[in-house]
C-alpha cells in the first residue's frame, strides 16, 4: 500500500475572535497550494462559520475543536456533530486531553461522540495519550490499548472517517517531547493494535503526534514510521509557523 499522505492539522484552542481567525486562515491559505500534505484548521466553534467561508474552494480543510453525542437536546454550551457540519466543518477533534483530563471525559463517551460524528459524516480525530505518571509507571502502551478499545466503535471505523492522534499528555504545551524512538514505539503500537481489531483497514488510518510539534522538530518526527501527520497547537496560530510544519514533510 502507497505511503498514506500526511496531514497537518492545526488547533487552535480557545483562541482567536472572528477577524484575527479569518486573516489568520486566509494567510494560511495564501501560500497552500502545492502542498505535498493534506491541511487542517480547528478554529473555536464561535468562529467555526467564519473560518469556513474564508476557506471555501481552498486547499485548506476545517474541522471543529468538539461535538456532544447527542443529536439535540437540553445541552447548554453545548454544539451537535450536525451543528459542527453545518457550520462548514468535515473533521472534529475527539478526546483531546484538555477534555479527557480538564473535564474528566471517559473513554465511552469519546466513543459516543466519535458515533455522533460519524453519524454525520464528519471525520473524527480522536485523540489518545499517556499522563506523566502513567509513562513514569512504563504503562504508556497499555493505557494507549485501553484508549483505543475503549474510545473507537465497534464498526464502521475506516481511513475515510477517522484519524487517531498519539498526543502525550505531558509533552502538550510543554516544550518537551518524547525521543523519536519513544514516538516510533507509541505509534507502532497504535497501528499494531488497530490492525488488530480492524484488519486491513488499519493501514489506511492516519495517525497523528500531538506534542510541542514545531518546525524544529517537525522534520524529524514527520520522517517517523506510523507517523502520518501531526495535531498542532500553539505553532498553528501563527502562519508561517504552521505552514514550516508542513513543508517539513517535503524536505
Amino acid at each position: 500500500m502507497a505511503a498514506l499522505k500526511k496531514l497537518i492539522a492545526g488547533n487552535w484552542k480557545m483562541n482567536m475572535l472572528a477577524t484575527d481567525g479569518v486573516a489568520l486562515a486566509r494567510a494560511i491559505s495564501a501560500k497552500a497550494n502545492g502542498a505535498s500534505c493534506d491541511l487542517l484548521v480547528c478554529p473555536p466553534a464561535t468562529i467555526l462559520r467564519s473560518v469556513a467561508e474564508a476557506l471555501a474552494d481552498t486547499d485548506v480543510a476545517v474541522g471543529g475543536q468538539d461535538c456532544h453525542e447527542a443529536e439535540s437536546g437540553a445541552f447548554t454550551g453545548d454544539v451537535s456533530a450536525a451543528m459542527v457540519g453545518d457550520a462548514g466543518a468535515s473533521h472534529v477533534i475527539l478526546g483531546h486531553s484538555e477534555r479527557r483530563h480538564g473535564l474528566d471525559e471517559s473513554d465511552a463517551r469519546v466513543r459516543a461522540k466519535t458515533v455522533a460524528a460519524h453519524g454525520v459524516g464528519l471525520i473524527a480525530i480522536v485523540c489518545i495519550g499517556e499522563t506523566e505518571a502513567e509513562r513514569d509507571a512504563g504503562r504508556t502502551l497499555d493505557v494507549l490499548s485501553a484508549q483505543l478499545g475503549g474510545s473507537l466503535p465497534d464498526s464502521g471505523v475506516s481511513g475515510t472517517n477517522t484519524v487517531v492522534a498519539y498526543e502525550p499528555v505531558w509533552a502538550i504545551g510543554t516544550g518537551r517531547t518524547p525521543t523519536l524512538e519513544e514516538v516510533e514505539a507509541a505509534h507502532t503500537h497504535i497501528r499494531t493494535t488497530l490492525g488488530a481489531a480492524l484488519g486491513g483497514e488499519a493501514a489506511a488510518i492516519r495517525l497523528l503526534y500531538g506534542g510541542s510539534m514545531k518546525p524544529e522538530n517537525a522534520g524529524p518526527l514527520l520522517a517517523v514510521a506510523n507517523v502520518d501527520g501531526g495535531l498542532i497547537g500553539g505553532a498553528s496560530l501563527d502562519a508561517e509557523s504552521f505552514l514550516a510544519i508542513a513543508a517539513a514533510d517535503a524536505s
